[in-house]
This record gives C-alpha cells, structure tokens and sequence, in this order.
C-alpha cells in the first residue's frame, strides 16, 4: 500500500481542490477502511455555500463528508470482530462514552464528540479512513458499500420514526422530500406504518416518494396541505407528523394536521433558528412535541432492515459522481435540487 492517499478540500466558500496526504496510522482499536462511497449530505452542501453552521465554522483546507461505507484494509491489534476485507458503514461520531448522557446511552446528546466533517474535524471525501472499530459496522454479503454509505441518513430517518413511537396502525405524514424526508418515509414504512402522506413542492421529490411508497403525494405550491390531508383523512388528521423541510409554514401545517392526542417529530433544522407557531393550539390538541439529533443504537436495525428487504436504499440515489468531478456533485447539488434528491461520491 502506499504511503499516501487523495482528499478532496474545501479551500473556500464554493471551491474544492485536492491535496496528498499520509493515510492515517491505525490505533489498537481501529481500523482502516478504503472508502468507496461517500454521501453528499444537506450539511457539506451548507458549509460549502456558507462556510459555517452556527458555531461550526470552516478552516479551510477542511475535509467534508461523513456518510461512508468501505472495506476493511488493516486492523489494530485489539480488533477482533472485523477482519480485513469485511465491508462496513462507518458511524461517524465519537463520543466521550462518560458523561451523563453517555452512560444513559444517549450517546447522541454528548458534548464532548468527534464527529466528521463538523469543523475542526475533518471529514471522509478521502480514499482512506482510521476509525473506531466499535463505531464500524460489518454489512451483510448483500448489502454492497453504495448501500453501507446511507446507513447513516437512514439513521436519521429511524431515529425520526422511533422518536414518534411509530407502529402499524397509524396514519403519517412527512413534510420535506428530501433525503431526510425520506428515509423517514422508509423507516415509517419498515416498521409498520401503512398510510404515509409525503408533502413537498418539488415534483420530481414527490415523484420519488410515490415510487419507495408513499400512500398519496402532495405538492403544496400546487394544493392547499392541511386541506388535502382533511380530505384524505376524511377530516380526522393523522397521528404522527415528521417535519423534516425546517420551515415555519410546514411545522404550522404540521400542528394543524395533527390529531389530539398526537406526536409531532422535528427533524429539519430552520435556517434562522427560530418559529412563531400556534401554541394555543397544540396546547388544545395536547400534542408531544420531539425532536433528533443525529440518532443512537439505529446502525444495527437499518442494516437489517435493508439486508432483510424492507428498505431499498439504492432507489434515493439520482447521482453518482466520480470522486475527481466533487467540484462539479457539489455545485449540481446546490444549483438542481429539483432534480437531485441523493447525490453520492465514488471514490474508488
């Protein structure tokens, strides 16, 4: 192997370059993994167009991505559930493991974490990556790299799910088609939920939420949502919302269509942090309000899920850019979301 491996930068607000760098040593505890694919997440979209998320803010030369699946090339001498050519989805933070919330094993709410691509670490649009063993997680022969890479906003999607207390029976709604949006509606879906209205106003999104299973689609620059999910619901609403667009109308509509009783899910971050809602309202309703922060305990779940067949990952992905064109994934990620739902780097 050689001494050295490609990383694509940041080298400024809207610019990517490459750089040569050593390929990481391996701890007793880790492993270096070859990265195959990497997902172009909304946050490496926002730090490249701005240059900082709140407090996190970039210095360049920064590595961005942290969505990864890989095969194992080296193991450190403590490791002994992976071997080398096993391929894994990498759980990009690493958290302290002492803190309060740690030992509760709210891994996700610690302060004391090092997690990729959130300024000062450093990301994975690289060829290699050292990373905790424990934080690696072996995918089953039919569950390819491409696939090992979205496990991470599938993640999200059930972290999002379990925070509503999903189950069969229920009538959802997800607002936002994104990425986020979803791989909500396919954890939704894998545990149980049959009836799942998917709103956004991009038609190509809602498009794609019909063809992984959606149950209607609504296209709020066409239609008025709360009314068309009365009318779909026959006037009852449903029972569990997930706002995945972070945006001040839709986490109103979210309250409006919300049965008594329900639970409303806050996925999507609002680009000013703050919302003015009809609180008199949910307090009327008596409706939970939860929230997620990346997720916890999901990795082994949305593996099985996808290796089981409930969940075909592969369908979010429109693009797959070379790992030497990333100029031009992130430049088509900001300028035709329209058209992209789920870009994804292959660096290999």
């Amino acid at each position: 192997m050689k001494d050295t491996m490609k990383v694509a930068v940041m080298l400024g607000i809207g610019r990517m370059g490459f750089e040569e760098r050593p390929i990481p040593k391996v701890k007793p505890n880790e492993i270096l993994v070859k990265l195959d694919y990497v997902g172009v997440c909304g946050s490496d979209i926002h730090y490249y167009e701005t240059g900082r998320i709140g407090n996190y803010i970039v210095q360049p030369p920064f590595i961005l991505g942290h969505e990864s699946g890989g095969t194992i090339v080296k193991v450190g001498q403590n490791v002994k559930h992976l071997k080398v050519g096993d391929k894994v989805a990498l759980e990009p933070g690493k958290t302290c493991g002492h803190c309060r919330f740690c030992r509760e094993g709210k891994y996700n709410l610690c302060s004391d974490v090092v997690f990729f691509a959130t300024p000062p670490v450093d990301g994975v649009f690289a060829e290699y990556v050292a990373h905790e063993a424990d934080l690696c997680f072996k995918l089953p022969e039919n569950v390819d790299t491409l696939e090992g890479a979205l496990i991470e906003p599938l993640a999200v999607g059930f972290h999002a799910a379990n925070q509503g207390e999903a189950h069969a029976g229920q009538t959802a709604v997800v607002f936002g088609a994104g990425c986020i949006g979803l791989v909500s509606l396919m954890a939704l879906k894998a545990e149980g939920v049959n009836t799942v209205y998917v709103v956004d106003i991009m038609e190509k999104r809602l498009e794609k939420a019909l063809e992984i299973g959606a149950t209607a689609v609504i296209n709020s620059s066409k239609v008025n949502p709360i009314e068309e999910i009365n009318r779909l619901t026959a006037g009852e609403g449903v029972n569990l919302v997930i706002e995945t667009a972070g945006m001040e109308i839709t986490t109103r509509q979210a309250i409006s269509v919300a049965q008594k009783g329900s639970n409303i899910v806050l996925v999507g971050y609002s680009k000013t942090g703050e919302m003015v809602l009809p609180i008199s309202l949910a307090i009327d309703k008596e409706l939970t309000f939860k929230s997620v922060f990346r997720y916890r305990h999901i990795y082994p779940m949305a593996i099985e899920a996808v290796a089981s067949g409930k969940i075909d990952l592969k369908s979010i992905v429109t693009n797959i850019f070379d790992f030497d064109d990333i100029q031009n994934a992130m430049d088509m990620s900001i300028s035709d979301k329209s058209n992209i739902v789920k870009s994804v780097i292959k660096i290999w």
